[in-house]
């Protein structure tokens, strides 16, 4: 392989493309995958369809713009080698911990690329691009301020995801859902202590009256600052009868929470929603404070009851309904998820999820106020790092103002291109579901906020100068600046002075990061060429609707107001065979590498090579999820090997044919043969319109149905003995040669963007393509009009029809021991199949050659004479008239019968008179007469 690869050129292709002079270009941007581990199937899937998808392009005269990249910050690389060095890593300053996440990074990078270029993905992989290299940080912070600069990333307290197992905040991109999370959700009592003027005619004074409120997170409830209800709906006042107590709830929620509390609700009374403003509750946990009972568009009735407890710094909504009625937002939590000294002494430094959760609901037995506890099976957020789950918390963080950014997104995104069409909506959905992105993070892997923060005061500082001088900084040092430059040297000198100069300096740099999604969701401005910086393509995985190309778009529109891509190609997930998600624990995951070369037990896991890991990706449905294991490893093999047979044929049997000098005219060839260039067009046009779409599977299945059912079980068995039997210069057989050359030709520019390996080497052996350089630099499918014979449909389909019921006649026999009569009655079927063989009986007719017979009668009628042993069978056939717009039935008769003749020594067909001599036509080859 290596020999052929360097005859090819294999690793210079893409180089030589790219100086090549053509007038249209393909760029496809690389989504940079993670530098923090080896290389698994989920990257083959990925790379691989870009390749096919690039070599595609270039076969089509492109040239092909395609930088692979890199995201090397954030947090996997930081705690992964934070945890590698235990105890150690507390000792570790910003720098150190930086040198070591940048060393982690460039291995994990080196593994990728060494597998990225075994799996035959084609680029210039000296040039690349990484989210650590100065440059693209300098250009990343040039957009940052820029964004700034227009008002749409601004600092703000407000409630975010935050993982205490990283101690970080985190974006929606960042989180994966856990459907079997487990909560202890309760039911909450709410005393009345100022009832609106509508409640104090429902109820009497006579019993307590509460509100009821149901939540799955127990410990927001000392933050508790409102009780939220929904204007419009109806709500009711019950009476308890175990408790004699009145509640107040929905009214449609009434049945279902008597069922969940185990007790029986009277309606007393109802009332509208609206019934309820200006009303006060008492917080269950802390005396003599009031919560308001406040309108809101958020509550739902789907679950609890239809009130809904409100911490303004545990959730987005609370949060809104906070700022429009100025409820404190102050926040209970810190950094590492535990309680802080304002929560109390009994709530203080315990861990809110775990030790906090147990105290608040005692808290709440304590007080008499909780009604009811159950565990809640439901999904629920986890940091996808750390595979913890996170709170939300209030803290202070940099943000981008996503309202002002989504309507000119959405209009965009209605000119791209989505595969499938179904991305567009889940797109949207993910946008809209995101109320702000917060791109800060508190950690030291990454790219720094350019912001100085004043010492004594909450203030900070960023302008123009400060911004440039540090833009300036990083490009020629990277990032590093920020933690190695002392702070008087991170500000320009006309600033320094005004802020205190070195001496005095009232600023130290901020100890925020930019979340990575901004890291890599501003690649565009880094990597993209020209002016308009649009790639035709950014093709990812299913995640990325809520990432990457989230990411790249809302940076793209927010800066310059239009999308980043024209075509946006997303494929599903890897998962094991049986459609299980792949883990160590269940023994199913599938190491790239063990796929082509095999593992240590080769007979359970053989080599397959690396166009076995690219015909599986192609034949996937990769719109959906994708499934590997042995079996569609072993298919995929299967195929290749039934491929490699196809060519081994077309190689063999156009040795000694010079296109040039012995191919012959369309027109003149056997009607079989112009019939196969005739599906071979058809077969062209498809394969190319689904390389167009991106629909590599449908690729794989129109070439494996052409290369098994119309070449290998067909052609090639109705051609050999033309083939091997007619002397080297006979005109049927130069017109076979002629039809298996085009064949080859197609087949292998067909399989060529999934199969380069194959595809080179068939190539290579091709025997008249002079100093046979790659099969990438001479193009894509050539295909002549001249093919274009739909008549010739009719007449094979129709003999192949006789064909079927002489051959189903004598199942399991040899067709060259029998001689066949065909009976057509005078008519265009007749006439159509006629064309097959003129004289009415042959045994070196177009049509006994179809036949596989020892000879062929075309009769528009009975014989009067049959022998007793004939067999029968009768048929109809559907001629298209008129364009197709009519078809005319007409009726066939095939009588089989055994031949008479002998079988010939040389060709093995029974065409011979004496068992020891040749047929007539063997006589003349071997006697070299024409």
């Amino acid at each position: 392989m290596v020999l052929f690869k360097q005859k090819c050129g294999f690793s210079e292709l893409y180089s030589w493309q790219r100086e090549r002079k053509v007038k249209t270009e393909f760029c496809l941007h690389d989504g940079p995958p993670y530098a923090n581990g080896d290389p698994h199937v989920g990257h083959a899937l990925n790379k691989i369809l870009k390749d096919i998808a690039n070599r595609y392009h270039m076969m089509r005269g492109s040239k092909i713009h395609f930088v692979p990249g890199w995201d090397c910050h954030g947090l996997p690389i930081e705690m992964k080698v934070l945890s590698e060095l235990g105890g150690k890593a507390q000792n570790l300053s910003a720098v150190e911990i930086r040198e070591k996440a940048r060393s982690f990074a460039e291995a994990a990078i080196e593994k990728q690329r060494s597998a990225f270029i075994r799996w035959g993905i084609m680029a210039d992989w000296n040039n690349c691009y990484y989210t650590f290299d100065g440059k693209y940080e300098a250009k990343q912070l040039r957009l940052f301020y820029q964004m700034y600069e227009k008002g749409l990333i601004y600092r703000s307290y407000k409630p975010v995801f935050w993982s205490p197992s990283s101690r970080t905040a985190l974006a929606e991109a960042e989180l994966e859902y856990n459907p079997e999370h487990v909560s202890r959700s309760i039911y909450v009592k709410f005393p009345l202590l100022k009832p609106s003027p509508k409640l104090v005619s429902l109820i009497d004074g006579s019993s307590p009256v509460s509100f009821l409120v149901w939540t799955t997170q127990p410990w927001t409830i000392p933050a508790n600052q409102a009780v939220c209800y929904m204007p419009d709906s109806k709500y009711a006042v019950v009476k308890c009868s175990k408790s004699g107590d009145l509640y107040i709830l929905a009214a449609d929620k009434v049945t279902s929470i008597a069922s969940v509390l185990e007790t029986t609700l009277e309606v007393i009374s109802t009332f509208s929603g609206v019934d309820l403003e200006n009303g006060t509750c008492t917080h269950p946990l802390i005396p003599g404070k009031a919560s308001p009972l406040l309108p809101a568009n958020h509550v739902t009735m789907t679950k609890g009851t239809g009130l809904v407890h409100t911490a303004p710094a545990h959730g987005m909504e609370d949060y809104s309904v906070a700022s429009q009625h100025n409820l404190s937002t102050d926040c209970l939590v810190d950094e590492d998820g535990v309680f802080t000294e304002v929560a109390g002494p009994e709530l203080e430094n315990k861990a809110v999820l775990e030790e906090g959760t147990d105290v608040v609901i005692k808290m709440l037995q304590a007080s008499k106020h909780l009604l009811k506890e159950e565990k809640l099976v439901h999904s629920y957020p986890y940091d996808w790092r750390t595979k913890k789950p996170v709170v939300i918390r209030a803290s202070k963080q940099w943000f981008v103002n996503i309202t002002d950014i989504k309507a000119t997104a959405k209009e965009l995104l209605k000119k791209v291109k989505f595969i499938p069409g179904s991305a567009l909506n889940a797109m949207v959905e993910t946008m809209d579901r995101r109320p702000y992105w917060c791109i800060s993070r508190q950690r030291v892997w990454g790219v720094p906020i350019p912001v100085f923060h004043h010492k004594t005061k909450d203030e900070f500082l960023i302008n123009s100068q400060t911004t440039e001088h540090i833009i300036k900084l990083v490009e020629q040092h990277g990032s590093d600046v920020w933690w190695t430059h002392p702070p008087e040297q991170l500000l320009p000198q006309e600033v320094l002075s005004q802020v205190g100069g070195p001496d005095a300096l009232e600023y130290v740099p901020g100890q925020d990061i930019l979340d990575i999604w901004f890291d890599s969701g501003t690649s565009w401005s880094c990597v993209l060429p020209g002016t308009d910086q649009r790639a035709d393509l950014y093709l990812e995985g299913k995640d990325q609707l809520g990432g990457w190309f989230q990411s790249s778009l809302l940076t793209s529109v927010a800066t310059r107001k239009k999308a980043p891509f024209k075509t946006v190609v997303v494929h599903g997930f890897t998962l094991g065979e049986k459609g299980e998600k792949m883990s160590k624990s269940l023994g199913n995951v599938i190491d790239p590498d063990v796929v082509i070369n095999g593992g240590q037990d080769q007979s359970k896991e053989p080599p397959y090579g690396a166009d076995v890991l690219r015909w599986w990706v192609a034949e996937s449905n990769v719109f959906t999820e994708v499934t590997i294991g042995p079996a569609a490893l072993n298919a995929a093999r299967d195929d290749i090997n039934k491929l490699r047979n196809t060519l081994r044929f077309l190689l063999g049997n156009v040795s000694g044919f010079n296109p040039e000098t012995d191919a012959i005219p369309v027109n003149d060839m056997y009607v079989i043969d112009q019939y196969m260039l005739h599906l071979l067009q058809d077969l062209a046009n498809k394969i190319t319109d689904s390389y167009k779409q991106y629909d590599f599977g449908k690729v794989v299945r129109l070439l494996r149905a052409f290369y098994t059912r119309e070449l290998s079980n067909f052609y090639f068995s109705i051609i050999k003995d033309r083939l091997y039997c007619e002397r080297a210069g006979d005109p049927g057989r130069r017109s076979c040669q002629t039809a298996l050359a085009e064949i080859l030709d197609v087949m292998v520019r067909s399989f060529a963007p999934i199969l380069p390996h194959l595809a080179e080497e068939a190539f290579q052996h091709i025997p008249y393509v002079k100093e046979p350089k790659s099969v990438f630099r001479t193009g894509w499918i050539r295909t002549s009009s001249i093919w274009k014979k739909p008549g010739l449909e009719e007449a094979i389909e129709g003999a192949c029809a006789m064909r079927d019921s002489f051959l189903g006649s004598i199942p399991g026999k040899n067709a060259a021991e029998y001689k066949v009569t065909i009976v057509i009655e005078p008519g265009l079927l007749f006439e159509i199949i006629e064309m097959l063989q003129a004289e009415e009986t042959s045994s070196t007719s177009q049509l006994n050659e179809l036949m596989m017979a020892s000879q062929t009668t075309l009769l528009p009628e009975e014989p009067r004479t049959l022998t007793t042993d004939v067999i029968e069978r009768k048929g109809t056939f559907l001629i298209n008239l008129e364009g197709g717009d009519i078809r005319e039935e007409s009726s066939y008769k095939v009588i089989v019968m055994p031949t008479t003749k002998e079988k010939c020594p040389r060709c093995w067909k029974y065409t011979a008179d004496p068992s020891d001599a040749l047929c007539p036509r063997c006589t003349r080859v071997v006697a070299g007469k024409e």
